[in-house]
């Protein structure tokens, strides 16, 4: 291990719980100990993810957030003492690898409650809403501090909570923590003053209107949060540590509107001189630790960060905040071994949390300590396997419903959180496969064969592995990409895995009959306009081709609007045309990324033309149609089409011969990943 990372390696206390080291698994949907959307039960695969990180020296463990009322068929967590039994059982095995144990619990989600069309249909038909309320009461589930709306849809507000249903809940957490306690679990922490849960909603003045004790004054709006752990602890003994998910500034300007890196605003949640209060007083309440970040799911990107986001991009403040408080203070977000080690040396911060680091590789801390940080798989913050929730105008949640149920899977990691469907088995016949191509999804396809014991061949046209994610990860702010891209190329040298460059293969039939892996890629779509041959198309722009100061860039996807990102990092003058009515239209992509882009755009002032067409391409200028039919011509020197790619596989599939990646449907990095393991399992 290097040793600038060695503070990273002295123990802490929280209470009187001491924690072997600073690393801090941090809560994520879907890696719950008692099922996410279902039936309440111990969940044997968020088990297996929690034990695997454990037996990889992270310190602390905190599985995914268990909500104390489950949203899915009504049921208060505290009442199912048969998986706390099961818990039970299975804490010693937890316990032998020196790691220490808290369970989250959350009051729920409010006005943040993550709504689908389904959701909306169910709400605004009343039929509908009585017959669903056995099952998803959603008038209770998104339940607030004061009547507001969704964060996700229009069509589903949110009704202000009685005082009834706040003491039931914050009777379940006393009593649910309880039973943690009983089943060994070292301690607990209470989602959250954070993130805009229904938590925080209380204490935010810009969402909590109320005139009773849980409104108004910064003690009333913390009234709920308080009287939770003062529950706690009178059930559990003043011992048992509680740690509170606990943002420290709201970063949000308004109702689905954050505030950006550098961005001068008004606060319209909780400012810093707010927050030192309010952290003095949750500590005098009762909590041992608090775990920070920022923002809300308004400013959702500052507890989510996209790769667009700067790294460490919460310790500042959560280190601004720590001379206030006597107890210890986690920040997390985007977080390095490096600031967190250097952090912690000097004393300003306790411990440091990683998330989705640990879905990408479960063992990654461990191979620090081994010295093997090029075996580590990186995440690359796409959030498309582990919170894909996307959202653009005119609809909610755009979320297939697999993905709703089944989070913390990983687009780079395939076997992540779906050990019963994607696995490595040994054949028993090995056989030569030839890969028809060397992008991501070939090398995925041969690194799964080698292990499973075939002996893979790739044949590459170029003279360097990677396809069209060579490009795709060219962007100055994507050094995520480009670590994946290198550990791929790794695992083909590691592997032994033979690859033969320069090599464009016409035929399959020189195979005689052996499996054939076509992945081919795609390529560009044209849009059939006059001047279409002056544009640059955006692969060959990210491949280094120049522009102009002023750049029209062709398509408002997720591709060309990253694109525009960079154009305007590098000073250039983007201009965005399409033709959807709102930027990044498309499923996949997460609020938290695409958000992001939307306001980075309306920040800097770059112009967006939305349900716009494209017409002719001049000699510095374009012509396009706005959805009044009327033709407008912009002024630029450049122009990039980024309008989408179409599939072009080598030959059909067939026996013996698969499809992967984009020759077979264009997709993004998770179906090509995942396809092309499913593909090496097969064969």
């Amino acid at each position: 291990m290097r040793k600038e990372l060695e503070p990273l390696l002295t123990p802490w206390k929280i209470g009187n719980v001491e924690i072997k080291n600073r690393i801090v698994l941090t809560s994520m949907g879907g890696t719950d100990l008692f099922g996410w959307m279902e039936m309440n039960h111990f969940d044997k695969d968020g088990a297996r993810f929690i034990l695997e990180v454990a037996k990889n020296n992270c310190g602390l463990l905190l599985p995914g957030c268990q909500p104390v009322y489950n949203p899915m068929f009504g049921q208060w967590l505290y009442k199912n003492t048969k998986m706390f039994e099961d818990l039970k059982n299975w804490m010693p095995e937890f316990h032998k690898t020196g790691a220490k144990l808290f369970i989250q619990l959350t009051a729920g989600f409010g006005r943040s409650f993550t709504v689908s069309e389904m959701m909306e249909k169910l709400y605004n038909n009343k039929i509908l809403r009585v017959l669903s309320k056995p099952v998803m009461d959603l008038d209770k589930i998104t339940a607030s501090a004061s009547p507001s709306p969704n964060r996700w849809s229009d069509k589903l507000p949110s009704r202000e909570m009685t005082k009834e249903e706040i003491e039931f809940f914050i009777q379940a957490f006393a009593k649910s923590a309880k039973l943690c306690k009983d089943a060994g679990v070292d301690g607990v922490e209470v989602h959250a003053v954070h993130e805009g849960y229904l938590l925080d909603q209380f204490t935010l003045k810009y969402v909590n209107k109320r005139t009773d004790e849980y409104g108004g004054s910064l003690e009333n709006r913390y009234r709920f949060a308080i009287e939770i752990v003062k529950a706690i602890k009178k059930e559990c003994g003043d011992d048992f540590p509680v740690s509170l998910r606990y943002s420290v500034v709201s970063k949000t300007k308004g109702f689905r509107e954050g505030a950006l890196p550098g961005e001068k605003y008004e606060e319209v949640g909780r400012d810093f001189d707010e927050s030192i209060k309010a952290a003095k007083l949750l500590q005098e309440a009762g909590y041992d630790m608090l775990n920070c970040d920022n923002g809300t799911y308004d400013a959702w990107y500052w507890a989510h960060p996209p790769i667009y986001m700067p790294e460490n991009c919460n310790l500042e403040l959560v280190e601004k905040l720590k001379p206030y408080v006597d107890i210890p203070v986690v920040a997390a977000g985007r977080m390095t071994l490096e600031a967190g080690a250097k952090s912690v040396e000097q004393g300003k911060l306790d411990g440091v949390g990683f998330a989705r680091n640990f879905l990408a590789d479960p063992e990654w801390f461990t191979k620090v300590l081994n010295d093997e940080e090029q075996e580590i798989r990186p995440c690359i913050l796409c959030h498309n396997g582990c919170f894909n929730m996307c959202h653009y105008k005119g609809v909610p949640n755009d979320q297939d419903l697999s993905d709703s149920l089944h989070l913390s899977r990983c687009a780079v990691n395939a076997e992540m959180m779906q050990w019963n469907k994607h696995y490595i088995e040994k054949t028993s016949n090995p056989k030569t496969v030839h890969i028809v191509g060397g992008g991501i999804g070939g090398m995925e396809a041969a690194r799964v064969l080698k292990l499973r014991g075939h002996n893979p061949i790739i044949y590459e046209k170029s003279d360097v592995l990677g396809g069209t994610f060579i490009p795709a990860s060219n962007e100055s702010y994507k050094g995520k990409l480009r670590q994946l891209l290198t550990w791929y190329r790794y695992q083909m040298d590691k592997l032994q895995i033979e690859v033969r460059y320069n090599t464009e293969v016409k035929d399959i039939k020189e195979f005689n009959g052996e499996p054939v892996i076509i992945a081919t890629g795609s390529k560009a779509r044209i849009l059939n306009v006059p001047g279409k041959e002056k544009m640059i198309e955006a692969c060959d722009y990210l491949n280094g081709k120049e522009v102009g100061k002023t750049v029209a860039v062709i398509g408002g996807g997720l591709t060309g609007s990253e694109i525009a990102y960079e154009l305007e990092l590098q000073g250039k003058k983007p201009l965005i045309i399409e033709m959807k009515d709102d930027l990044i239209a498309q499923k996949g992509v997460c609020l938290a990324n695409s958000s992001y882009l939307r306001e980075y755009f309306a920040y800097k002032k770059v112009p967006v033309y939305l349900s716009t067409k494209l017409k002719e391409v001049k000699d510095g200028s374009i012509i396009v149609t706005n959805e009044k039919g009327e033709d407008i011509e912009l002024q630029c020197d450049s122009v990039i089409s980024s309008v989408g790619y179409i599939s072009t596989p080598l030959v059909e599939k067939g026996k013996n011969t698969y499809l992967v990646g984009d020759c077979l449907q264009v997709g993004n990095l998770r179906s090509v990943i995942w396809r092309a393991y499913e593909v090496a399992m097969k064969i």
